[in-house]
């Protein structure tokens, strides 16, 4: 029974390690996935046309305690660092109707765009998504480089992504500002 145990502790954490080596794994599945979405504004944002800057994609719903307290600290967050080439997409999620959607935004006055999953395939995309907030950061080159389910360190992200907009901003050489 004790190598019966064994083994199958074996294999688990073989398992998770393998995940995690894909997961990690530079050219992996740690891409960012090429989805586009639709706005409420109804304006089509591909995910690969925001490439060059850091994005927070952001999947929540209206009647989310974590995504409706987080909500505060992210709109600092995008009116701090927005100027700068940092994006927020917030996509609601599949179950949460559409007008629901709508009046949340429009009451809360939401500066980034917000998307509808409909169909769930941004939800999908992204791993199949199922717990909100869950939220992924995506470098400027188009690696989730963060991946959190709940609400965000927003010291931790803020760090990040101001990490990343000043590697943006710093020349390489040979270029001129």
């Amino acid at each position: 029974m004790k190598l019966k145990d064994t083994l199958i502790g074996l294999f688990a954490v073989a398992l998770l390690g393998a995940v995690a080596w894909m997961w990690l794994a530079p050219g992996g599945i740690a891409r960012a996935p090429d989805i586009a979405f639709t706005t409420l504004e109804g304006e089509n944002i591909a995910l690969s046309a925001l490439r060059g800057r850091p994005v927070l994609v952001n999947f929540w719903a209206t009647t989310c305690p974590g995504c409706i307290k987080e909500m505060p600290q992210l709109e600092t967050l995008y009116r701090e660092l927005a100027p700068r080439g940092f994006e927020i997409i917030a996509i609601a999620m599949p179950y949460d109707p559409p007008s629901q959607v709508l009046a949340f935004s429009r009451a809360r006055k939401l500066p980034w765009p917000v998307a509808l999953d409909i169909k769930g395939e941004a939800t999908r995309a992204f791993g199949d998504v199922r717990l909100t907030p869950s939220s992924f950061l995506i470098a400027p080159d188009g690696r989730i480089v963060h991946q959190k389910i709940g609400e965000l360190d927003m010291t931790r992200i803020r760090g990040m992504i101001t990490d990343m907009l000043a590697q943006a901003d710093t020349p390489r050489s040979g270029e001129t500002n």
